[in-house]
């Protein structure tokens, strides 16, 4: 195995803080008094790898002043396969049977009790293999408990049911796979107050990326990449994530060994390229090895748009160049206080050309400090990019948005607009006294699909232009699609985990563009019917 040939403090000690080598040794030889308790490793000593050593060494030998550890909070965010249960089952014994904690309280939270049990089960066969344990520890299998008899401290197994979860008085919680909790109430309970008695309480977080932005483990992840980047400071919480970044290449063996610090090691870059290949094969799988092999956050459990196919897409989109030309627009209002998308889409002069896509997107202007905080989306940034416009107050000036593409008709051609029925009675009617074309566009798969398949097929022949709009990218790689029994799509607004405006918008605007185009020929769909992808 690898060592850690010289090891470097913590970038996030604090300034009363300081390494305690004694301690930081203590606790790794601790673990490394254990042994494995799988496959082909099983009874070796645990020697443990460069990262995992760089954890505990950073968690268990920072100390305060007064000598007490400076963490309390370890988020561990690395992809499957790299260790995890073996590591979180070494810190739930080190913290039961050998932190001089008397009277410990260490629980093992999942999101359910088969998958706390899965640590709790490594942890027992770590204290059988060990002889100076087996003697001091009484192991309870059927109540999933772990009794140290010198300090009377405990290890005890709990789910996300939380009606009867109270009143501890906890010294360390392991919380693995965090990603799967349906809610925050466990997490909640177990950190919120349950370890005030405690001097230096540990809650040890350990986790694969994540499918839902809505949650508590996205909330922490947020928190931790915040503290990553330096725009955060909490000097009791340690953030450790391995992972892919956004743009990296997922095809790439480079970006799997950035990924998996263990790969090589606890699984094999054979495994990884046979996961990678049948992902290429089937596009459905990509999400899962993203999430699982990668560590990447994903939208949902099967990605529509293939965002490196939109990427590819991003040819200059020039405002000017478009002046006079017909175009088509899309309106999605949503409500007052969110995001209102207007889309403007340039069917093709000539086969040279490409469907120009042109987007504006509005957001009140008070409310975006709190939306950035709320959501974790830099929409301040856009802002000051100019990408993304604000209107006066906490509720979108719908009268300035009229006025904005009434100025738009002077310099466009836009022969229609496109709009969702909902919400939008009065403003389509201004915008009809505006002299526009407005036209119903139900939301239904009959209506949708067509359009939904269309955009699908001309970012894949790379038949669009977008500009790389960042605004409209996020949306596109938030959104959900709904298939019927006839293989009918639609964007699903109730389940795309974020903002979709500015795709629906685009899609019916796209719409109204192909069926039109540059003059008032048959429907594509006329002449061919509707793809079938």
């Amino acid at each position: 195995m690898r060592r850690l040939r010289k090891y470097a403090p913590t970038r996030f000690k604090s300034a009363d803080s300081a390494y305690d080598k004694s301690a930081a040794d203590y606790a790794v030889s601790f673990i490394q008094a254990l042994c494995h308790t799988k496959g082909t490793w099983a009874g070796k000593p645990f020697e443990l790898i460069d990262w995992q050593e760089q954890i505990i060494r950073d968690v268990f030998g920072t100390l305060k002043a007064n000598g007490y550890r400076q963490f309390n909070t370890a988020y561990v965010e690395i992809p499957k396969k790299m260790g995890k249960s073996e590591l979180a089952a070494a810190v739930a014994l080190l913290l039961t049977c050998g932190d001089n904690e008397e009277r410990a309280e260490v629980y093992g939270c999942a999101a359910d009790r088969n998958q706390a049990s899965i640590v709790f089960n490594v942890a027992a066969d770590m204290v059988r293999m060990c002889p100076a344990l087996s003697k001091r520890v009484k192991i309870l299998d059927s109540m999933k408990r772990l009794i140290f008899h010198p300090t009377g401290s405990i290890y005890q197994v709990l789910s996300a049911d939380v009606g009867n979860k109270h009143g501890f008085n906890t010294h360390g919680v392991v919380f693995d796979e965090l990603h799967t909790q349906p809610n925050r109430k466990l997490y909640d309970v177990m950190t919120k107050g349950s370890g005030d008695a405690r001097m230096q309480p540990l809650y040890f977080l350990i986790t694969t990326a994540g499918d839902n932005q809505n949650s508590i483990c996205w909330e922490v992840h947020q928190k931790a990449l915040d503290i990553l980047n330096g725009r955060k400071h909490d000097p009791a919480f340690y953030p450790v994530i391995y992972g892919a970044a956004p743009e990296d290449d997922w095809t790439d063996p480079k970006v799997w060994k950035k990924a998996n610090p263990s790969l090589g090691i606890t699984v094999g870059i054979d495994k990884v390229k046979a996961a990678c290949e049948s992902a290429k094969q089937n596009p459905a799988e990509e999400n899962s090895f993203r999430q699982l092999r990668l560590n990447q956050w994903v939208k949902q459990a099967v990605r529509w748009m293939p965002m490196d196919k939109w990427n590819k897409c991003a040819f200059p989109v020039n405002a000017d160049n478009l002046r006079g030309r017909v175009c088509y627009g899309g309106l999605d209002l949503s409500s007052s206080t969110d995001i209102t998308a207007f889309v403007l889409v340039f069917p093709p002069l000539d086969e040279e050309d490409k469907y120009n896509i042109l987007p504006f997107f509005w957001i009140p202007e008070d409310n975006i400090d709190l939306r950035v905080r709320r959501d974790h989306v830099q929409y301040d940034l856009w802002e000051k990019q100019g990408h993304l416009l604000t209107t006066e107050g906490n509720v979108v000036h719908y009268g300035y948005i009229e006025k904005f593409i009434e100025k738009l008709g002077e310099k466009y051609n836009i022969r229609e607009i496109a709009f969702d029925r909902w919400g939008a009675v009065q403003m389509t009617q201004n915008l009809e006294g505006l002299g526009f074309t407005v036209v119903p566009f139900g939301q239904g798969f009959k209506d949708m699909s067509p359009p939904t398949k269309e955009l699908m097929k001309l970012t894949l022949e790379e038949k669009l232009a977008h500009g790389g709009h960042p605004v409209l990218r996020w949306m596109m790689d938030n959104i959900y699609i709904r298939t019927d029994p006839a293989g009918n799509i639609k964007a699903d607004k109730e389940k795309s985990t974020e903002k979709i405006d500015g795709t629906v918008a685009t899609i019916m605007a796209l719409d109204r563009a192909i069926r039109c185009g540059n003059d008032n020929s048959a429907s594509v769909y006329d002449e061919r019917g509707i793809l079938i992808l």
